[in-house]
């Protein structure tokens, strides 16, 4: 099918791309045993990574020319990406003006999240797998969960609502912290959202046993809680969200394996080293670095963008027989 002549990151089964997902790094200060091995990884070297003037190029192609509204900085971890604050002032300063969110594992997030909402952060998601310190340690093999503790709070108290709380239950591991976490989100204005473990782990060591699925956490949680549906649409969000005992708290599912939402995925990826990705699963990627470098104009790039989106899957193919693993990590990919 012959591509229309549209500006906009469109598909051919009619979805439209508006919320760019940018990795920062691929490089992590945490070891989380579901995503990379204790030792870490061989991190991309400095001259691969795209530099911030690259880096904010390609947002304002993104922005001005294919139609993208709202932008998540990922990693690994943003938080090591030198001149944060700085790169975060300029994304904010493109026109027409992007919503502005960030992913990270908290840690820095106190001294940091006053400046980071004075630069124009909007909102912040912090990944937490639990509030049990000795758990924590077993997970990403740091002891730091004050440190993340705190820097959500911080981020509440610069504004940046609503702060949202990331957490991946693993059979064996933290699966009686489903109830926990609710209460320390609830008690502390945080919104809580869990996420099924996917197969995006370094090791390829996915196993779907120790995937705890929605289903199951909503039984865990149903046994402390009265849920019920929450009122509004759902929209192009990954979440599916619930009234916790008849609000206004609410609690969030992302069912990405068991319950995919890939007909209403809004999403486009950039990797740190400039590689756009139709998905966070897929095995093809197109190096605008590489175009970049090469002196390509704003509309080569934006066709080159086009073209990678248009070619985007039904979905994610991760219940299907022949399904491959990505072969970069989520380290790599950016959440």
């Amino acid at each position: 099918m012959p591509r229309p002549e549209n500006p906009h990151l469109i598909d051919t089964f009619g979805r439209v791309a508006t919320d760019l997902r940018v990795s920062l790094t691929d490089r992590c200060n945490l070891r989380c045993t579901y995503c990379m091995p204790a030792e870490g990884l061989d991190w991309m070297p400095g001259e691969q990574v795209l530099t911030d003037d690259e880096l904010v190029r390609l947002m304002r192609i993104a922005v001005e020319m294919l139609g993208v509204t709202d932008i998540r900085l990922t990693g690994g971890e943003p938080l090591l990406r030198p001149g944060l604050e700085d790169l975060v002032a300029r994304i904010t300063a493109l026109s027409p003006r992007p919503r502005l969110s960030m992913t990270t594992n908290g840690i820095g997030l106190a001294k940091r999240a006053a400046g980071l909402a004075a630069a124009g952060l909007n909102r912040i998601n912090v990944s937490l797998d639990t509030v049990d310190p000795a758990t924590f340690l077993e997970i990403t093999r740091r002891d730091r969960l004050s440190h993340v503790v705190a820097g959500l709070a911080a981020a509440r108290d610069a504004g940046m609502a609503p702060v949202k709380v990331n957490a991946v239950l693993i059979r064996g591991l933290n699966e009686t912290e489903a109830v926990p976490l609710l209460k320390f989100c609830l008690a502390e204005g945080y919104h809580l959202r869990f996420i099924e473990q996917m197969p995006l782990d370094a090791q390829h060591g996915w196993n779907r046993g120790e995937m705890i699925t929605a289903a199951e956490i909503l039984e865990m949680l149903g046994a402390s809680f009265t849920l019920t549906p929450f009122p509004a649409a759902r929209g192009g969000a990954p979440a599916e969200r619930w009234l916790v005992d008849g609000g206004p708290g609410d609690v969030g599912v992302i069912a990405s394996v068991t319950r995919p939402f890939c007909s209403a995925c809004e999403r486009t990826r950039l990797t740190a080293d400039g590689a756009v990705r139709s998905c966070l699963f897929s095995n093809d990627e197109t190096d605008l670095r590489s175009l970049a470098r090469a002196g390509a104009r704003d509309e080569e790039i934006a066709d080159a963008w086009r073209a990678t989106m248009w070619g985007k899957l039904a979905g994610h193919e991760i219940n299907d027989a022949g399904f491959a693993q990505p072969i970069r990590p989520m380290s790599a990919i950016g959440g």
